[in-house]
């Protein structure tokens, strides 16, 4: 099994309404992904900033391409985003899951 994760940061007061927009865009497309084990949306403020950060879990590589393409290292990103983010990864952090198959 494979994790990947993102990550970005909002203002504070835009957190909920992000929060929201990425479980109906986001972790909704990973869910539906066939290869996909689940998927969750963390987040912590910090003063004026709330980080956000997504986790997914995938039997494979091949599966990971179902959602994002040929390039799995590219975070994928939707219309909204630019209007929230003011800080994001451009680039996803995939980890190996051992003893998880």
């Amino acid at each position: 099994m494979i994790a990947r994760i993102w990550r970005g940061a909002v203002r504070a007061q835009d957190a909920d309404e992000y929060t929201a927009y990425v479980e109906e865009t986001g972790i909704a497309g990973y869910r539906q992904t066939p290869g996909n084990r689940g998927a969750w949306l963390l987040r912590r403020t910090d003063g004026e900033r709330t980080e956000i950060v997504t986790i997914s879990f995938w039997d494979s590589r091949k599966a990971i391409e179902g959602f994002a393409g040929e390039d799995v290292e590219k975070a994928v990103f939707y219309p909204e985003d630019d209007r929230f983010l003011v800080e994001r990864d451009l680039l996803v952090t995939h980890y190996d899951v051992p003893g998880a198959e």
